[in-house]
């Protein structure tokens, strides 16, 4: 029976380590996004008994079943869980913890035995070493980012970044309440269109997290999408912000989602959050949009303006978005390549809000986006690398704008914004994945 282990260095104890295995957002943590792997279902936590469900992509577009049940369990030693139903003969994994350590063994076997370990065996043992090596790389990356419990409402919590950022807060110990707009879901109840809000509900909070907002990319830009994005992202920001200002017990801290968009067409000149806002209806959008929390600043709340760039993430976005063409073979620079984009990965986004919550001395404008933009025609071939893929057919600026109308391709892809996060720098921010390859091959499992 082969049996893989691995340990790592945590800048936690063990008490800790248990605690945040122990909180259910946790798998949502640890599930390699490569993977394809669906949580279907959890009964329990991680006493004896305890069995979770899920659905795994193993080779190709099949699925299985898998169904684990955890087998021991101690404070805060760690927990052992076994498959009961699933794709191995079997299946016996040791989570433990230590002070500073955390380690991982698995015994397993293939299927079909011999004949499956001489077909599969090399496969499945890279396969599992590149899913530990990922969770222990995402489970040192938080804890080393840990701080006190605090109460945090999301606005767009179910969007790609607001999903990430709820389980990394939730997973560290922290209360997450969503607004939302449907009257039959949990949270605070909002409506941007009819300009209402739970006031009341919002008492008390440590920060609000605003991200919501109709996408940007979504639609073409129509008069009438226009106008939705406006009214979404202005309008709603506005209602914040009044809200907040009037509450008797506002939050310490306002982050409000921007964009780089700010920057119109930057050319290859550097942008820092000191840089002049550009031409274009984005830069139009981006300016009001942060000029609406005007009455959150006026009322002393420390607001921060996240200006986003490209998030990099396999489960949305504009990279998701992208996998399918990378995939076949038919990726490649778009509209000649030379414009520079201003991409971060999805766990360094989510870190800098953290860590925007947290740094009493951070606010105003703050570019989201990682230390080195790139020329569009080397996100292209990094992509290509990732994936095992070429990455060379090129994507003519007139085939884009055909596609897209004018305005919307020039300004989302033929306007290149050499941002580069100054104010996140100099605020002692460590970034995760400051490399471009890295970030790519940690997403999508090269």
């Amino acid at each position: 029976m082969p049996t893989y282990h691995l340990e790592s260095p945590v800048d936690a104890d063990a008490d800790t380590l248990f605690a945040w295995h122990e909180r259910p957002d946790c798998l949502h943590r640890l599930m390699p996004p490569w993977d394809q792997t669906t949580l279907v279902e959890r009964t329990g936590g991680l006493e004896v008994g305890a069995r979770t469900v899920f659905d795994a992509q193993l080779i190709g577009p099949a699925s299985v079943r898998w169904v684990s049940e955890h087998t021991f369990c101690e404070r805060p030693t760690g927990f052992d869980d076994r498959q009961v139903q699933g794709p191995f003969a079997s299946w016996h994994h040791e989570h433990r913890f230590a002070d500073g350590l955390l380690s991982d063994t698995v015994h397993w076997e293939p299927p079909v035995g011999a004949l499956g370990m001489a077909v599969a065996g090399g496969m499945l043992s890279r396969r599992i070493d590149q899913m530990f090596r990922y969770r222990h790389r995402r489970t040192r990356e938080d804890m080393a980012r840990r701080s006190a419990p605090m109460r945090v409402a999301i606005t767009g919590a179910s969007g790609l970044v607001g999903t990430a950022l709820t389980h990394y807060l939730r997973c560290g110990g922290h209360e997450v309440v969503p607004l939302v707009r449907q009257p039959d879901r949990p949270g605070i109840q909002w409506n941007v269109r009819e300009q209402t809000i739970d006031a009341e509900a919002l008492e008390g909070f440590d920060a609000i997290v605003h991200l919501a907002g109709a996408g940007i990319a979504d639609e073409p830009w129509s008069d009438a999408r226009r106008d939705v994005l406006w009214r979404s992202r202005v309008d709603g920001t506005r209602l914040l912000a009044r809200t907040l200002a009037a509450l008797e017990r506002p939050p310490k801290v306002f982050i409000s989602g921007s964009a780089v968009g700010y920057y119109g067409d930057g050319g290859d000149r550097a942008l820092t959050e000191s840089s002049p806002s550009g031409d274009g209806f984005l830069a139009d959008l981006v300016e009001n949009w942060e000029g609406a929390a005007t009455q959150a600043v006026e009322a002393g709340i420390r607001t921060v303006f996240l200006r986003t760039g490209i998030v990099l993430s396999s489960h949305g976005g504009a990279l998701a978005a992208q996998l399918p063409i990378y995939r076949a073979g038919g990726g490649g620079p778009v509209g000649g390549g030379a414009q520079f984009v201003p991409w971060i990965h999805i766990d360094d986004l989510v870190y800098a809000i953290h860590h925007a919550i947290v740094t009493e001395h951070v606010q105003g404008p703050m570019n989201g986006t990682a230390p080195e933009p790139v020329p569009q025609r080397a996100l292209a071939t990094a992509i290509g690398r990732a994936l095992h893929r070429p990455a060379f057919l090129p994507t003519p600026a007139a085939a884009v704008r055909i596609a897209l109308g004018r305005q919307m391709a020039d300004e989302l892809i033929m306007f290149g914004q050499r941002a580069r996060p100054a104010a996140l720098q100099a605020s002692g921010f460590r970034f995760a994945f400051p490399e471009l390859q890295d970030a790519l091959d940690t997403e999508l499992g090269a």
